[in-house]
């Protein structure tokens, strides 16, 4: 078998299975497992619960190489520089091909257990990673000195969004090696639509509660939203998170509570069924899955202008909000209400817009195209990577 077409061995690392980052982990893995490449998977084994255990399970039958617990702490310590050796005396054992680190923490791991192993590269996703923190801050110049530091042990950075490649070009620099944009991508499943029913709410949340999600701003919104026949507006809102106790007091406070549905974390796919607008007023985002989900369901969505949205938006880019403008939200929820074939002819051109775009295969496609890449970049003529030994 060529080294062009030879199934890879692939070791996906990342620290918390949690979020848009686990989703996109999952789908890859789940995408280069049905074409014939073997998977691992490392995650941090400090902080463990049994959501984490539940998630890391999912990945289970897509692993032949394994799951793989180690240290990996959320801020810097003495385990980011011996964790790394574990991955690499790992990466050995099961002679891996591609280190694919996810995160700030996945990318470090990836990249220091790379160094000095010629036979195998190191690719990074950074989900917002170290972009994440405030550039001025003490963490965020640590990490930003330490990512600059590690560019020349990275042999590709996977960009989610161009808004994600642009931002790391200003902050950090832009890279020697390759640093494609390579969109999230959805199951054909997916794409088949969501028709709510007669006992929807008007609107639906679906995120985390805390201050970047910009819920204060929507819930200020609402308020004053009226149905056509003069009712007040209804909202289901599903997740959890650090912000829930105040969220809670500001629907009590706006009189909300007859309104507001909350029904706690819920997977994205089933809650759209009960709103009929799903709501994205964020302030920060990069490129996030809940819009790419409502939007291939063929849902109406009301969403801000941040991170890489637009690029989600395509051509139906200009209804994008201005984020923490509670009025400018209001008017365009109740646009929703008062026209509501108008909404459901921008979700008609928004759909068209990702369906190819933005699905799995096309997303796998470039990844593995760019594992093969970068591998035949590295590795030198006549010297075999690890798993083409015993091929």
């Amino acid at each position: 078998m060529s080294s062009a077409s030879r199934p890879l061995r692939i070791l996906q690392i990342l620290r918390a299975p949690v979020g848009g980052l686990f989703r996109h982990v999952y789908d890859l893995t789940h995408e280069l497992a049905a074409r014939g490449h073997e998977i691992g998977i490392v995650a941090d084994s400090l902080h463990t619960d049994a959501l984490t255990e539940e998630r890391l399970g999912k990945l289970r039958p897509l692993a032949p190489l394994g799951i793989h617990s180690l240290p990996i702490p959320r801020t810097f310590g003495a385990r980011d520089l011996t964790t790394p050796l574990r991955v690499r005396r790992l990466a050995d054992a099961l002679q891996i091909d591609v280190l694919h680190g996810h995160g700030a923490k996945g990318g470090l791991n990836a990249r220091l257990a790379r160094i000095g192993a010629r036979q195998r590269v190191s690719l990074y996703t950074p989900h917002g990673g170290v972009l994440n923190y405030r550039p001025g801050s003490p963490a965020g110049q640590l990490f930003r000195l330490i990512e600059r530091a590690l560019l020349g042990a990275t042999d590709a950075i996977v960009f989610e969004s161009a808004f994600a490649q642009r931002t790391y070009a200003a902050q950090i620099g832009k890279p020697s090696c390759p640093g494609p944009v390579i969109h999230n991508g959805l199951m054909p499943s997916e794409f088949e639509p969501i028709v709510p029913g007669p006992e929807a709410a008007d609107f639906v949340f679906i995120g985390e509660f805390r201050a970047v999600k910009g819920i204060t701003f929507l819930l200020d919104a609402l308020v004053d939203v009226r149905a056509p026949d003069g009712r007040p507006a209804t909202l289901v809102m599903a997740g959890g998170g650090p912000d829930l106790d105040a969220i809670q007091m500001q629907i009590a406070s706006l009189g909300l509570a007859e309104r507001v549905m909350l029904v706690g974390v819920k997977p994205a796919r089933p809650t759209l069924h009960l709103g009929r607008v799903a709501l994205v007023p964020s302030l920060a985002e990069s490129l996030p899955y809940v819009i790419l989900e409502a939007a291939a369901a063929g849902r109406p969505v009301i969403a801000t202008d941040v991170g890489g949205v637009k690029e989600i938006y395509g051509p139906t880019a200009a209804s994008l909000l201005p984020a923490a403008d509670a009025a400018a939200l209001r008017r365009a929820m109740q646009a929703a209400l008062d026209d509501p074939a108008a909404a459901a002819r921008e979700a008609e051109l928004r759909l068209t817009h990702i369906r190819s775009g933005f699905s799995i295969a096309h997303m796998a496609d470039q990844i593995e195209a760019l594992y093969r890449q970068a591998l035949a970049a590295r590795v030198p003529a006549g010297i075999a990577s690890p798993s083409a030994l015993t091929s």
